[in-house]
């Protein structure tokens, strides 16, 4: 069960007011809060304003026995002496003798002898217990009284009598270490420890009438425990006198301290007691064996000493945990391996590479492994362990068409027929005729000795001895020709290119194809097979052997089929008398407008109109259209033209025009686009099946508008627009009415596009222009004048020869007329 606390503040009005503190949710035990999370309560405690009493009393209002709050309280108090909680615990502030050391910590970490918290290079082995901030080496304070713990001035002892009788007292030992026990007496247990002040104490209650291990027990533990002193000396992070709770140990002082600096040792730090050394801690006996034999309590006036390191090498490269150690006297090369945990796998363990450090330079000497454990390091040796070479010593390897190709071992005297037989012998595509080996000559250069596959493995040549890393490769027999493929196109569902087999007929062929198309005619099949031996020396030399056949469309084996070669080339063809059913569509001025399937291969538009109930009484037939989406390549499919050629003429047509134009409203694109086709229906329904009269096409569209009452005038003309028809107007009124020709305009190019898409262009004559006539529904258009450029002499004396010849002409007739 968790208890709820609250503090209870009154207001400057007087008033109580309920606020919940940082302590949101406590057990009913105190046993049940861990450090952390006690830490934590204090410290929100603490930035809310909460004292120690507060807690305990808030805790006890709710329903917390008050033996329980008071061993909270007691722990909050130790929790608040041993560090301040406030701040983060690796960035505390420790007092030292009243002063703030943090920025003396922080220049020692930087000074010139570095600070374990700041190696460069390898680190330390062992120093970052110290920097660590999840390892931070608190003592427990939830445990049961240690009952070789010693009791000192400060300590809390709590006396709890229970049974016949009842008591509870709660004492503070004194500076000369004694209790005064009401109604009982004075007990002295100062220095002593808590087990041997639990029978004093029992003692005195049964001197006082207590009917002690008679009905009446008595319990005797630690409440608040007392702060101790302790003093950090030497090569330390943080040297001074630090303040612990009474169970702190060594390495808690240490921790605090910052451990050891640069300088100072990890395996020979001194416990001082009394002017007398009473033990001596090793941090590699923990930090390798997990040991704490030497991790003892410290008592107050204590002095940890951190000397300097005597030996420190460095071992780096192929081990497991690469650092600087520190050697004692008496351990070995071998002892240092240990400490690094070992070689790792890739290690070269054979021989080891030390530099050492002589009076006056350096040098290098070889340390063999059967020297590991009687080399003794010297100051500021360093080893290197390298890595083993990556190379093999017996190996051979074997590619290609085997059935297990790879590496194997060299054994001695290995022949190439046993090499071939541990993969497992050849694969049937082998090539026997020949194999190589590729093998390393002394001087590390490459040869190839080529054997006969065929002849090692039936032991008719000389077999091969291998040696160290030979390659040995068989090809295969795919390898040495080109990928073998057979294709096929036309009338199939999935034409294309198809791996060639042995043996396979046109019927496979088309079977992996997905059979025919509904079009296909079996009847006639062409084969185009390559040619090898053509003369290249005669103008009609054959580029390809045609073969024509038929197959049953069931692919039925029931003859002798046709069998493929590799490259051969199936062609499958249209039935001669199959037809797709082809649209066209009739809209505008008839009666029945919409899509037509045409009858008959022959049928034309006056069939079409016709068969739409001829044209209503609206119609314009003079300027009825023809689109046809194909007409820059009219039965291209069939001519084998190339569609993207095409669609680059129309391009090159419509940027010509845009060329030519300029602010005209026509939409190029678009006209080019639906491939008007100039026909004459008025013609076409007064004379049908005439020359007029064309023959339908897929995708035809015949457009019969209403009567036309517009002339549209683009180009090169003052304002662009569509001015009304009038039968009487030239192509020069039409043009007045849309302001005229501009500067640009280029007359003698001027010309007509009708309604039914045909288009007529200017004549000239001399300086004479013969405009075009303009009918309903027409669109003039005026081209612009092409950019002038500077005339050469050569083309000035061209111009005046013409102009001459032409004066001579016309002298020449005027004097044949007067005579």
């Amino acid at each position: 069960m968790s208890i709820k606390i609250a503090n209870a503040q009154t207001t400057s009005t007087g008033s109580t007011s309920t606020t919940t503190t940082p302590l949101t949710t406590v057990p009913t035990k105190s046993d049940d809060v861990s450090d952390a999370q006690l830490r934590d309560m204090v410290q929100k405690a603490k930035a809310s304003g909460m004292s120690d009493e507060q807690i305990r009393q808030a805790a006890i209002a709710k329903g917390m026995p008050e033996s329980e709050a008071n061993k909270l309280q007691n722990r909050i108090s130790i929790i608040r002496t041993a560090k301040d909680v406030n701040m983060a615990d690796d960035e505390a502030k420790r007092k030292i003798n009243g002063e703030d050391i943090s920025d003396d910590t922080e220049k020692d970490k930087k000074g010139s002898g570095g600070g374990v918290n700041q190696p460069r290079g390898p680190i330390v082995f062992g120093s970052e217990l110290f920097n660590n901030s999840n390892l931070t080496f608190e003592p427990s304070l939830r445990i049961a009284t240690p009952q070789n713990y010693v009791v000192g001035p400060d300590d809390q002892i709590v006396i709890d009598v229970y049974g016949n009788s009842l008591a509870n007292w709660k004492l503070n030992v004194s500076p000369d270490g004694k209790i005064q026990i009401p109604t009982v007496g004075v007990v002295n247990i100062g220095g002593k420890t808590i087990e041997q002040a639990t029978g004093m104490i029992k003692s005195k209650l049964k001197a006082a009438n207590y009917a002690i291990d008679h009905g009446t027990n008595v319990s005797v533990s630690l409440g608040n425990i007392r702060s101790i002193k302790v003093y950090m000396v030497g090569e330390i992070v943080k040297p001074g006198t630090i303040t612990l709770s009474s169970l702190s140990t060594v390495f808690n002082a240490l921790y605090l301290s910052g451990g050891p600096n640069r300088n100072g040792s990890l395996r020979e730090i001194e416990v001082i007691r009394d002017n007398s050394v009473i033990r001596k801690l090793d941090v590699y006996d923990f930090k390798l064996t997990g040991s704490k034999k030497d991790d003892i309590r410290l008592q107050d006036g204590d002095i940890v000493r951190v000397p300097t390191y005597k030996v420190q090498v460095s071992l780096t490269g192929q081990v497991k945990t690469p650092a600087i150690f520190e050697v004692l006297p008496g351990e070995t090369l071998k002892d240092v391996i240990g400490f690094a945990g070992g070689f790792t796998e890739s290690a070269y363990t054979s021989t080891i590479k030390v530099v050492q450090l002589t009076d006056q330079e350096k040098k290098v000497v070889d340390i063999k492994s059967a020297d590991f454990g009687n080399y003794i390091p010297l100051r500021g040796d360093n080893y290197t362990v390298d890595r083993i070479l990556d190379s093999y010593q017996n190996r051979v390897s074997i590619y290609g068409a085997v059935t297990r190709p790879g590496i194997f071992e060299l054994e001695k005297g290995l022949m190439l027929s046993q090499l071939i037989a541990k993969a497992a012998g050849l694969k049937r595509d082998a090539f026997a005729s020949r194999g190589f080996i590729s093998r390393l000559r002394s001087d590390n250069t490459t040869e190839l000795v080529s054997f006969d596959v065929r002849g090692i493995v039936k032991s008719t040549v000389p077999d091969i001895i291998l040696k160290k890393e030979d390659v040995v490769t068989i090809p295969s027999i795919f390898d040495l020709r080109d990928q073998y493929t057979v294709s096929i196109n036309g009338e199939v569902r999935q034409g294309g290119q198809f791996a060639y087999a042995d043996n396979m007929s046109v019927e496979d062929l088309v079977v992996q194809a997905g059979g025919f198309t509904q079009s296909a005619s079996p009847n006639r099949i062409e084969v185009a097979r390559r040619i090898n031996n053509a003369d290249p020396n005669q103008k009609n030399s054959p580029t390809a052997n045609i073969s024509i056949i038929d197959i049953d469309p069931d692919f039925k084996v029931n003859k002798k089929p046709f069998i493929l070669q590799p490259f051969d080339v199936v062609s499958i063809y249209s039935s001669p008398g199959y037809e797709k059913q082809r649209t066209v569509r009739v809209e505008g001025e008839v009666l029945y407008p919409g899509p037509y399937i045409i009858r008959n291969k022959d049928e034309k538009i006056s069939d079409l109109v016709k068969r739409a109930g001829g044209v209503t009484i609206f119609a314009d037939v003079e300027s009825g259209t023809l689109n046809r989406p194909n007409t820059l390549g009219i039965n291209a499919e069939k001519e084998k033209i190339d569609p993207a050629a095409l669609q680059q003429e129309k391009v090159a047509r419509a940027q010509h025009i845009k060329r030519t134009l300029k602010d005209s409203t026509t939409n190029v694109d678009e006209q080019f686009r639906n491939s008007l086709v100039g026909i004459d229906l008025k013609k076409i329904l007064e004379k049908p099946g005439s020359r007029f009269d064309l023959i339908l096409e897929e995708g035809d569209v015949l457009r019969i508008p209403k009567e036309q009452q517009l002339v549209r005038v683009n180009g090169e003309v003052l304002f662009p627009n569509a001015v009304v028809y009038t039968k009487s107007k030239s192509l020069n009124d039409f043009v007045d009415n849309a302001g005229g020709f501009s500067p640009e305009a280029l007359k003698k190019r001027a010309y007509v596009v009708y309604a039914n898409g045909s288009v007529k262009s200017t004549h000239n004559f001399l300086f004479i222009h013969s405009y075009p006539e303009v009918k309903a529904g027409s669109e003039i258009i005026i081209p612009r004048k092409p950019t002038k450029k500077g005339v050469s002499l050569a083309e000035f004396g061209t111009v005046t020869g013409a102009l001459a010849s032409i004066a001579a002409v016309l002298i020449g007739i005027i004097s044949i007329t007067r005579r």
